[in-house]
């Protein structure tokens, strides 16, 4: 089975993404591929702010325990999902912060997007992708959307259809074929 972790690119308090997370979680036990989902928070890895003395692309080591974890976290996954928001048409500081610390753990996984916030969070995407194409990742042309983010969500936590652009399925699958 090929691991897949998914990363919740927000920290802050009070966040919708926690549950856009569990929604892709359920889909992802749901699914019948040969694919395994871990679930990776941000908020739970607490990276500082960038602060290896040698960028990622160059280094041979890393010096800090905490970017060690990071590394040992991201090396162990075939794939990725990231789950961003949009925050002022981009997408959040800590998750450009995460993606920043480490260069060969990415190169080559294939990564699927969900985006969720104004338009599906069509704008933090299309910066996301230019981050993600500079780490050589696989970006899939698949991705899906939940739009107006507050309202998205029934009183069971799940995503109204008229708010989501794409399939989870769809995404799991393209992921799997990147393979």
């Amino acid at each position: 089975m090929k691991l897949i972790k998914v990363i919740l690119g927000s920290t802050r308090d009070g966040r919708r993404g926690i549950k856009v997370a569990r929604w892709v979680m359920k889909n992802a036990a749901e699914y019948k591929g040969g694919l395994q989902f871990e679930l990776v928070d941000l908020k739970e890895i607490n990276l500082p702010c960038m602060n290896e003395p040698v960028p990622p692309k160059e280094s041979r080591g890393y010096k800090y325990e905490h970017t060690k974890n990071w590394s040992r976290i991201i090396s162990g996954a075939d794939g990725f999902i990231i789950v961003t928001p949009e925050y002022n048409h981009g997408y959040p500081g800590v998750l450009k912060n995460a993606l920043d610390y480490l260069y060969k753990e990415w190169v080559g996984k294939p990564m699927g997007l969900v985006g969720y916030g104004n338009r599906g969070a069509a704008a933090s995407i299309i910066q996301l992708r230019k981050v993600l194409l500079s780490l050589d990742v696989r970006i899939l042309d698949y991705q899906v959307g939940i739009s107006e983010i507050w309202e998205a969500f029934d009183q069971n936590d799940q995503p109204k259809k008229d708010k989501i652009t794409g399939s989870l399925a769809e995404l799991f699958t393209a992921l799997e074929k990147a393979m």
